[in-house]
């Protein structure tokens, strides 16, 4: 999941620094002096400065040492991409071990990116044994915020087609996901909409879109008073 990785830390780091290249060197210069004294927030950032070269050298070292820095103070989104550097051998000695730990840590203070990663490490055997209920309990835990997860909950259902029951469970999730942004549940969608056979076409859709409704209620639910996970009703 390299190529993976590499956006996702990407990614992360730009939605944290709210376009840092663009800012001034006052604030720059603040980040600096707050990581030094010991925030984790701009550990972070300071971090995230380095991992681009932005107003600093670019060096992935000192972006991995100041995400440890953040990561040791439990900040999620540090731990997260302390892992996939681990995973990618960035900045660190490649390590797996160390890899899993700090996306682990992570995933189990409710980063949904996390938890969405190790689900898909947990499916794929990467990295850890291969455990689809691991696999499953992980993108249920990320559902109620990250399409991705509700993508890859269709997949858990699907991996097999049991029985009809399976295969309506992952077509709600990818009609969610779908409504949720995730172009890949698109065409999960259409794929299934075909598999159905036709006597039981629009039998099976609309309990599918029945499924998914009853899926986005409990979604709201547990934004409202967050659980663990979300699972099929």
């Amino acid at each position: 999941m390299k190529q993976i990785s590499s956006l996702l830390i990407a990614v992360a780091l730009l939605l944290l620094c709210g376009g840092c290249r663009q800012e001034s060197e006052e604030v720059k210069a603040t980040t600096r002096e707050k990581a030094e004294q010991g925030d984790a927030e701009a550990q972070f950032k300071f971090g995230g400065m380095y991992y681009f070269g932005d107003g600093v050298p670019q060096d992935k070292v000192e972006a991995a040492k100041w995400f440890r820095e953040a990561a040791e103070q439990e900040l999620a989104e540090a731990q997260f991409n302390l892992g996939l550097m681990y995973e990618e051998g960035q900045g660190v000695l490649r390590n797996y071990k160390e890899s899993v730990k700090w996306i682990r840590k992570a995933a189990e203070q409710g980063h949904a990116k996390a938890q969405c990663y190790l689900g898909v490490m947990y499916y794929n055997g990467e990295s850890v044994p291969q455990d689809y209920v691991e696999a499953e309990k992980w993108f249920s835990r990320a559902a109620v915020e990250h399409a991705e997860a509700q993508y890859w909950l269709g997949k858990v259902h699907l991996r097999g087609k049991a029985s009809t029951q399976n295969v309506v469970e992952a077509y709600a999730w990818y009609l969610l996901a779908k409504a949720n942004g995730n172009e890949k549940a698109s065409k999960e969608v259409s794929s299934l909409e075909t598999y159905f056979t036709v006597q039981n076409r629009t039998k099976l859709i609309e309990k599918g879109q029945a499924l998914a409704a009853e899926l986005q209620r409990l979604i709201e639910e547990r934004k409202e008073n967050p659980k663990p996970s979300v699972e099929s009703p």
